[in-house]
């Protein structure tokens, strides 16, 4: 943050600005910020929702993870969350040439009432796209790599293990790609029965009922195709990769919080099972014949499916929040699960 106050000294400051911090493991703060008068090819948005990511941001807030891991590398406290962002423009630099002020647009913008973006990070929102639906874009984003490169085609058998954000779109896009069945694992009644609103041909209570036993029956004894794993516990993985027939994929949909262990000959090798990793920054930055579709232009595609009413997102949202109780939000999403999903923070109102 030093850093970034004494880069921002020599410019004209614009706006004061107020976002979300976790100062330290379990402590969220709402802190003040100036920003300056966006200059080249930035542009500076006034957010008007932001969504929160769950698995990552708990993570990150509670500091569940081991030392030394990439989750350790990547959390630094005080740490800034979010990267689910759609507001409105409120000025560009010279250099911007397709984004104008008062454009609605979408970015990975942390939590926060302003945000001064390069507009390549920045994308407009097509007409009829309601601000609650757009919010969703960079999960949307991830989670349509990573049906895409899993292979899921029409026929495709698919489970997913965990409906949360991620693993709701993951059914959604699978059925979109032709799956069938289509089997959502979860704990919690609430997400199993909006895991049937997106798209879930069957769903199975982890809690109550036989999982492997029921994936067996609905895939009449052939198990699942492609499995996505999207609960973030590592140990889920060791009975998941269970659920995948032979040669089949085990997708890493999460990012697991620790390590795992696994027999690689009885489970992976001798069934010729593949496990493969999929996240989000694994889209690339430049498209190219071999693989086209960067984060840009999977985030484009989401909007216009949006758009023309293909995608549907807005059955995902359970709470929406003024971003200054912020707090009240983490926990919510943190001890009250079983009554939250798509929980996002409103800077629509003057603070």
């Amino acid at each position: 943050m030093l850093a970034l106050c004494q880069y921002y000294t020599a410019r004209e400051i614009m706006v004061r600005s107020k976002y979300v911090v976790f100062l330290k493991p379990h402590v969220v703060k709402i802190m003040e910020e100036e920003l300056p008068k966006p200059q080249g090819n930035e542009v500076l948005i006034r957010t008007k929702l932001t969504l929160i990511s769950a698995g990552t941001e708990l993570t990150a807030l509670t500091g569940n993870f081991p030392p030394g891991s990439r989750w350790a590398n990547y959390v630094r406290y005080p740490f800034r969350p979010g990267y689910c962002n759609v507001g409105i423009v409120e000025e560009v630099g010279g250099d911007v040439k397709e984004i104008n002020v008062g454009d609605v647009v979408v970015s990975t913008a942390h939590h926060s009432q302003y945000a001064l973006m390069s507009s390549d990070n920045v994308i407009k929102v097509p007409g009829g796209v309601h601000l609650e639906e757009a919010v969703f874009h960079t999960i949307a984003a991830g989670v349509m790599h990573s049906v895409r490169i899993s292979g899921v085609t029409l026929g495709t058998s698919v489970v997913v293990i965990g409906l949360g954000i991620l693993g709701q779109m993951a059914v959604q896009f699978s059925r979109l790609c032709g799956a069938y069945p289509v089997i959502g694992i979860d704990l919690y009644e609430k997400r199993l029965e909006i895991g049937k609103k997106s798209g879930a041909t069957h769903i199975v209570n982890a809690r109550t009922e036989d999982v492997h036993e029921e994936v067996r029956r609905i895939t009449e004894g052939n198990m699942a195709d492609i499995v996505f794993e999207v609960t973030g516990s590592p140990d889920v993985i060791p009975w998941a990769i269970k659920l995948v027939r032979p040669m089949g994929r085990l997708i890493i949909l999460s990012s697991p919080r620790g390590p795992t262990t696994l027999d690689f000959h009885d489970e992976v090798n001798a069934p010729s099972r593949i496990i493969q990793g999929t996240h989000f920054s694994s889209q690339p930055e430049v498209e190219t014949y071999y693989y086209p579709w960067t984060r840009r232009r999977n985030t484009k595609l989401f909007l216009k499916m949006l758009a023309d009413g293909i995608v549907k997102v807005r059955h995902l949202i359970t709470h929406i929040i003024p971003f200054e109780r912020a707090n009240e939000a983490y926990e919510l999403l943190l001890k009250r699960k079983e009554e939250t999903l798509a929980v996002l923070l409103d800077f629509r109102k003057k603070s």
